[in-house]
């Protein structure tokens, strides 16, 4: 289907919504938030077909790295630091994966990459634009 290369790329953050709220909800320890509060993360996606590696990049060096295959299990890593399976899936041209205690999608949308997890009604949404 077209549009599927549509994630590769780097992305850095641009800004967010609803960080203190979401992350009360999901229990992320307090160094954890502080850390990740307007942090200039930068996101690299390399996509081939249904192959995805995703690499977090945090400011003073620390990386996550989650690889998974589209409607395949996976092990991913959390935010807070938390191994566990997922099956991301396809839908609409989004990436959506059921994370423990959140639903986490992804979506490019006017150039941008646009995250948006959900837990429990609270709503959290992160903005990065494509640097490379």
């Amino acid at each position: 289907p077209e549009g599927t290369m549509a994630f590769a790329g780097k992305y850095e953050f641009e800004g967010d919504e609803n960080y203190d709220a979401f992350v009360q909800k999901i229990g992320l320890p307090s160094d954890k938030v502080e850390m990740g509060r307007n942090c200039k993360i930068v996101t690299e996606v390399v996509q081939n077909g249904n192959d995805f590696t995703w690499t977090q990049h945090f400011p003073g060096g620390r990386t996550t790295t989650n690889s998974f295959t589209v409607g395949k299990e996976a092990d991913m890593e959390t935010m807070g630091g938390k191994k566990f399976k997922a099956t991301v899936k396809m839908e609409d041209g989004k990436l959506v994966a059921d994370f423990p205690n959140y639903r986490h999608t992804a979506e490019i949308s006017g150039g941008k990459l646009v995250e948006i997890s959900t837990s429990s009604g609270v709503v959290y949404k992160r903005t990065s634009k494509k640097i490379a």
